[in-house]
């Protein structure tokens, strides 16, 4: 006889009887935990195809690349379908519609936003700042907004923070002290962002949160798949990205209280990457974000190795629960088995630590919320066989999938507007022509002044009394005689001379 669930329901597997989840208290989060190999991507997919088929669209970073697999028909082996059949189930090929991206725009389309939308407090937790560095950010900021300087990309930040060291004396008696060093090191430490691909992330056009929530012609939710094996290796650009992804879904969805179905459900893969060395204003901000984002519709779903991963003030509002094997060789590891074994409620049928322990590849301790958000009593539950492909798509089929996406040419090309660079490069550039005009000017007052002196000086000389040079008759008299006589006496020397030397005499 076949499982039979209710029409709100999603089967999750088969435990003493049907495990399911209500769609009317997916909003309520939940978290799949379980160490290396023991099955939680196959969940994850089942899943995310689950809610696709109830006609709610699915966000998920695919951390291996096998989540991608989701996107086309599965071939069920004999395993497979033998589970299937012990289940009561009909496994047929199916997949739902799927859109890739990828922050770097290589194996899906771009996913883009501006450091305005990113705002100080993530940013300073992206790039590791103090707190003086986080305050001095946050003055940028504020005084880009004050200016009317957008800042959509890396370079935009950057001229932002040169303008503030530029202006330093006169910004810091109005917002507190702007230390050029300080800075500096805010600069560094982007150059450093920089070269790890983060400028691929920051621009336009930005995502519109809208395509994240689209159906398709058959009212199947789409699952929106994060290519995230490049983007793990950056742990902070990853785990930033999706909490500035949270609260965006948080500021702009309007509430709606608990509806039929959430519009949204987001599973974080790696979630403890999101909590590591998180200083407390950011575990406040993801605390506030997971606690009220459920009254949005968004159900977040954190996947993770164990529970303990996840802050006790977070865990705390995590409905539903999959645990997958845990092993515990360490006394850490024992802490963490006894803290996920008593967040259940209790079983008579089992001792759920022994349990957990003993959980074979692709079964799970399971629990879920009532019609009333009550835990339901745990069960051991072998989980159902995904409708889908186990392993990654081929680049052509991802290719081809990404050609005919609903999205294909709304985010693939760079839009580069004018924004806080341009401006502040536009007013540089204004500003050294002013100097270059004034300096110009200057040395041409100067070349005038000079000739002017120069005018004035042979005007004077010009204007001086001169003595005549006519002479009297007294005059032109005596430099006659002086010229006859001189010429006189010449020819009569050189006589005397010409004589004495041809031995020629007078008679």
């Amino acid at each position: 006889m076949p499982l039979s669930i209710g029409e709100n329901e999603i089967l999750v597997g088969l435990g003493e009887g049907p495990v399911t989840q209500r769609l009317d208290r997916s909003n309520r989060h939940g978290v799949v935990a379980g160490a290396t190999g023991t099955g939680k991507t196959v969940t994850l997919q089942v899943l995310a195809q689950a809610f696709s088929d109830a006609g709610v669209p699915v966000f998920a970073a695919d951390v291996k690349g096998d989540l991608s697999g989701v996107a086309m028909p599965g071939t069920p082996n004999e395993k497979m379908l033998a589970r299937a059949d012990s289940m009561q189930i009909t496994l047929t090929p199916a997949a739902p519609p799927v859109v890739f991206w990828d922050l770097f725009g290589q194996k899906g389309h771009p996913i883009r936003t501006t450091i305005s939308e990113m705002g100080p407090l993530l940013l300073s937790r992206l790039l590791e700042l103090n707190d003086v560095q986080e305050g001095v950010l946050t003055i940028a900021f504020h005084v880009a907004d004050q200016d009317g300087l957008l800042l959509l990309d890396l370079k935009d930040l950057q001229a932002a923070l040169k303008y503030v060291a530029d202006h330093a004396d006169e910004i810091g008696t109005q917002y507190g002290n702007v230390a050029p060093a300080t800075v500096g090191a805010i600069q560094r430490k982007l150059l450093t962002l920089q070269t790890q691909g983060a400028e691929h992330f920051f621009g336009e056009p930005a995502l519109d949160l809208a395509d994240l929530m689209r159906t398709d012609a058959a009212g199947r939710g789409y699952v929106n798949l994060l290519a995230a094996d490049r983007l793990i290796q950056s742990p902070k650009l990853y785990s930033t990205f999706l909490l500035w992804l949270l609260s965006e879904l948080f500021e702009e969805l309007p509430e709606v209280g608990d509806p039929e179905k959430p519009k949204l459900v987001f599973f974080f893969d790696e979630a403890h990457l999101l909590f590591n060395d998180a200083p407390k204003a950011l575990l406040e901000k993801i605390e506030q974000v997971v606690r009220l984002i459920r009254s949005k519709g968004v159900g977040v779903y954190f996947v993770t190795q164990n529970p303990a991963d996840i802050p006790d003030a977070v865990l705390g509002q995590l409905g539903a629960r999959v645990q997958h094997a845990l092993r515990a060789y360490t006394p850490a590891d024992q802490k963490g088995l006894k803290a996920a074994a008593q967040s259940f409620r209790v079983n008579p049928s089992f001792d759920t630590a022994e349990t957990i322990q003993a959980l074979g590849v692709g079964e799970a301790l399971v629990s879920t919320l009532d019609e009333k958000g009550a835990p339901r009593v745990v069960q051991k539950t072998l989980i159902r066989p995904p409708a889908s492909r186990l392993g990654p798509v081929t680049p052509e089929e991802r290719a081809a999938l990404q050609a005919k996406s609903p999205v294909a040419g709304q985010y693939d090309q760079l839009k580069d507007r004018d924004s806080a660079y341009e401006i502040l490069q536009g007013r540089a550039q204004q500003a050294q022509r002013q100097a270059d005009e004034a300096r110009e000017q200057a040395e041409e007052d100067k070349r005038e002044a000079a000739e002017a002196k120069i005018r004035e000086r042979e005007a004077a000389r010009e204007a001086r009394p001169r003595a005549s040079n006519r002479q009297t008759m007294t005059e032109a008299f005596a430099v006659t005689l002086v010229r006859t006589v001189a010429s006189t006496a010449g020819r009569e020397l050189m006589r005397g001379l010409l004589g004495g030397l041809t031995g020629r005499r007078r008679r």
